[in-house]
């Protein structure tokens, strides 16, 4: 390898400030190569590759460019370590049987049905690896999403059997006030028509202590 460093993006909606975008990320990635102190000479060559679902250059039917550093007057190459290559999908030809390697994976890229992809699969032994690694990230991804569905299901029972039991909670909480309400009524009845606190607890099916905290709170000490 000699260092060449490629930053690959794909874009389907347009983007009006793409332009400019490109240029920063290319120009960051080549500076962030050199540590402090270190020489120039280290510096390799970085390709940013944009492949493009619109029209980025909508004055011509080139579907393939690159761009480089040159002389506008001469046209020579400055420098190679800078290089954009813009792939624009919506430009593609009508397939040709001597179609170059980048307009083929503009192609596989563009792909929209699996028999086109199986197609361009046998043509290209690269392309049908990719077409394979492709296949197998949708296996991925489907079982990703089935599996984010049985989580979703488990969540949602674990929630409906949660909210279940705190209505019941509730429920019996709202019960169990009822019945005290209704029993320290009682309590007080019998206190006011003379019981002792012996009999009010037996009838009310409480401790003579409870039967007797429950008097002094609303009468007090006689």
């Amino acid at each position: 390898m000699n260092g060449t460093q490629i930053d690959m993006e794909m874009q389907v909606a347009m983007f009006d400030a793409w332009k400019n975008r490109i240029i920063f990320y290319l120009c960051k990635m080549y500076t962030e190569q050199l540590k402090k102190g270190e020489s120039y000479d280290n510096l390799k060559k970085c390709i940013h590759v944009s492949i493009l679902n619109f029209k980025h250059f909508p004055d011509d039917t080139e579907c393939y460019r690159t761009i480089t550093l040159r002389d506008n007057k001469t046209s020579a190459l400055y420098s190679d370590l800078l290089e954009i290559q813009i792939l624009e999908l919506k430009k593609l030809p009508k397939e040709k049987p001597d179609d170059d390697n980048v307009v083929s994976w503009m192609r596989f890229f563009g792909g929209k049905k699996v028999e086109d992809f199986q197609t361009m699969a046998n043509k290209n032994e690269y392309i049908e690896e990719a077409y394979h690694t492709l296949l197998e990230l949708s296996a991925d991804e489907k079982k990703r999403l089935e599996y984010e569905a049985r989580e979703k299901a488990i969540r949602d029972y674990n929630a409906a059997i949660a909210y279940a039991q705190k209505q019941g909670e509730q429920v019996g909480e709202a019960r169990g006030m009822e019945i005290g309400e209704s029993r320290t009524i009682k309590i007080l009845k019998m206190h006011k028509e003379g019981s002792s606190n012996e009999e009010i607890a037996e009838a009310c099916d409480v401790s003579p202590e409870d039967a007797e905290r429950v008097i002094l709170s609303f009468f007090g000490k006689d």
